[in-house]
């Protein structure tokens, strides 16, 4: 009986020690947010998984929404990296103590708009790629409609686009802030309010993301759209009837943002997922999705089809001043009072 009981425990404890060897060994989770164009999102998590065996639980959010989650999950993180997506609510989001810090090794791979990135947040938001705010159209609608094409923002004033212009909502997308802010280093706080009261007028729907403006200008839902250039540009290879233009008199653009979420709870997993997006296979990744950002490691050939910023006029977009949480909340304020409220 005696012998019995001690071949049963030997059994059960080698059958224990086989469990715990087999979750060391096992290559584990890793929980993301994604704010970039979700088939980027999506093919990147497969081929993560593919290389890694590695398990991608990945939700895609805007990043507004996303930086909401992070908010409400402070106290008990679920989320272990955020990546891709206008990088201001990265940047609040650090401001917010929500980051961890993380500096790649291989920094020196990194253009310099991506350096300074980490270099402004102690290294809690990398830049992970780059690209211009512009307008994108249908030229077959705009020819029906015979509207003109718009080359400037001062052209989507003209009364014959009311109702033909879509732009998303900047409470909920960074891609709209990225717009709203901006205006605002252009034109001068007063007189950008003022161009969004005109505009207002002749926006037919603000969308909850910014990614939602090249695939309804591409089907011919809405003629004009405001968005990221890339966007649109991925559509106009893909053989349909789309149009780019950056403003005429300058325009904004964006650090897409990549971060480690503070007290995540698969930081090793994590890691190998920060450094893998960040490599060439993983930022060659957008191409192969048509996602058309100019991306931040600069070691291998670009896709072709990525539009370059060379003769794109760029403000010089102060990402300290109006990446910060109490500068965003003040403009949200006073566009949702001043400009949301009016009628259209």
């Amino acid at each position: 009986m005696i012998s019995a009981i001690k071949k049963l425990a030997t059994c059960l404890l080698l059958s224990s020690a086989s469990m715990v060897f087999a979750q060391s060994s096992s290559p584990g989770t890793v929980n993301a947010i994604c704010s970039t164009d979700q088939p980027w999102c999506e093919l990147a998590a497969k081929e993560f998984t593919r290389a890694t065996g590695i398990k991608v639980l990945q939700s895609h959010k805007a990043t507004g929404e996303a930086a909401a989650q992070l908010r409400a999950e402070a106290a008990n993180p679920k989320t272990d990296i955020w990546w891709g997506g206008t990088g201001d609510p990265f940047l609040q989001a650090a401001e917010q103590g929500l980051l961890e810090p993380y500096r790649p090794i291989y920094l020196n791979d990194f253009h310099s708009w991506s350096v300074r990135q980490y270099a402004m947040t102690q290294n809690m938001v990398g830049g992970f790629y780059t690209s211009a705010i512009g307008f994108g159209w249908n030229s077959e609608l705009l020819k029906k409609k015979k509207l003109p094409e718009p080359k400037c923002w001062s052209d989507l004033l003209k009364p014959e686009y009311k109702g033909d212009i879509e732009i998303s909502h900047p409470a909920s997308s960074g891609t709209a802030y990225t717009i709203l802010a901006g205006l605002v280093q252009l034109m001068g706080e007063e007189p950008a309010f003022d161009y969004m009261k005109k505009l207002h007028k002749n926006i037919s729907n603000y969308t909850r993301s910014g990614q939602a403006q090249a695939p309804n200008v591409a089907k011919g839902e809405v003629a004009i759209g405001v968005s990221f250039i890339f966007g649109f540009d991925a559509w106009r290879h893909n053989k349909y009837p789309v149009k780019t233009a950056a403003p005429c008199e300058g325009t904004s653009y964006e650090v897409g943002g990549i971060a480690m979420v503070k007290g995540q709870r698969n930081r090793e997993a994590a890691k190998r997922y920060y450094d893998w997006l960040m490599s060439p296979v993983g930022q060659a990744i957008g191409g192969q999705a048509n996602s058309l950002q100019v991306p931040a490691n600069k070691t291998f050939k670009l896709d072709p089809r990525i539009p370059l910023l060379d003769d794109v006029r760029l403000i010089k977009y102060d990402f300290e001043k109006y990446g910060k949480a109490t500068e965003r909340r003040r403009l949200l304020e006073r566009w949702t009072k001043e400009v949301e409220a009016l009628p259209r």
